[in-house]
Order: structure tokens, then C-alpha cells, then sequence
């Protein structure tokens, strides 16, 4: 399974959803599991994005419709990279 940092920001729409029901959330992580991605890490932030979620999914075309899937929904725009744990990176340079 491969690593993914996705980094979330609301659109209008999604910053109304997730002040009547901040729980949503949870309820999408639940349909991600469905698609074959799991959220490992969710963080709430401060600055040009709203949530930094760390992911694991099989490969780079799960990812790509998870992507499109939610960004069809018109509540977020994501920004998604390929991520390597820093031991496994170490590992790779050696």
C-alpha cells in the first residue's frame, strides 16, 4: 500500500456542510474505505487549507478517483502527493 498526503480546502458549499454537520467527515472517510483508501491521519488546519489527511491506497488510479469522486461533489478542491515514510526514503538513498 502507498502513502498519500491530501491536502483539503472547502468551497462554500463544503464550509456550510461541515458547520451543520462536522461530523460528515467521518461519514466520507467511511465511503473512502469503500473505494479502497483508508484515512490513516485527519488534521484540521489553520492557513491557505482547511484539513491535511494522510492516506494509504493500493495505487495512483484508486487515488485518481477518490480525487474525482469528491471533487465532483463541489464541497472541496484537493491537492494530492505521493508520500514515502522517511525510513523507506532512507533505505532507497542508500
Amino acid at each position: 500500500m502507498a502513502y498519500y498526503v491530501v491536502l483539503s480546502k472547502l468551497t462554500d458549499e463544503g464550509r456550510k456542510t461541515i458547520k451543520e454537520k462536522p461530523q460528515r467527515m467521518f461519514e466520507v472517510n467511511k465511503e473512502l474505505a469503500t473505494m479502497g483508501v483508508k484515512v490513516k491521519e485527519q488534521f484540521a488546519v489553520l492557513g491557505p487549507y482547511d484539513f491535511v489527511n494522510i492516506i494509504e491506497a493500493p495505487d495512483n488510479e484508486t487515488v485518481m478517483r477518490m480525487s474525482v469522486a469528491l471533487s465532483a461533489r463541489g464541497s472541496v478542491h484537493l491537492l494530492t502527493m505521493p508520500a514515502i515514510k522517511a525510513d523507506e526514503f532512507v533505505k532507497k538513498m542508500k
